[in-house]
């Protein structure tokens, strides 16, 4: 961890998400990964917004999400049907989005904002175990 210019702790990691929801439906094979995310939550302490850059799709341009409040988007296949019933009511973060937007623009990296863009698998598993 390392402050920045405005004195906020900033936090990098890697953070896993198993295969589809099967961490969230008790299967045993993501039990370390289960403890790994819960254990190093309470390291971080409680963050005021939470950046994820997800691999789960391929864009001409990176894609914000910029809802208020995103959907979840069940984007795995063949599971129980309680994987498709999974409920995380995160916000969204227009004014961060937006920010963000700026800073790629800025810095010529292409960007698009997507007020309709939910949260996929990727960063609802890990963050529903970490900060339920």
């Amino acid at each position: 961890m390392k402050k920045n210019s405005n004195n906020l702790l900033n936090n990098v990691l890697f953070i896993p998400h198993g295969g589809g929801p099967l961490p969230l439906l008790g299967d045993k094979g993501h039990q370390e990964l289960v403890d790994f995310l819960k254990h190093i939550t309470p390291t971080l302490g409680r963050p005021s917004a939470i950046l994820v850059i997800s691999a789960h799709w391929e864009e001409d341009k990176a894609a914000i999400t910029s809802g208020e409040t995103p959907e979840l988007i069940y984007d795995y296949a063949g599971f129980p049907n309680k994987a498709y019933k999974i409920k995380y009511p995160a916000l969204g973060n227009p004014q961060l989005a937006e920010k963000i937007f700026n800073l790629l623009q800025n810095n010529g990296v292409e960007a698009k904002l997507d007020n309709n863009r939910g949260f996929d698998h990727g960063l609802f598993i890990p963050l529903k175990i970490m900060f339920p």
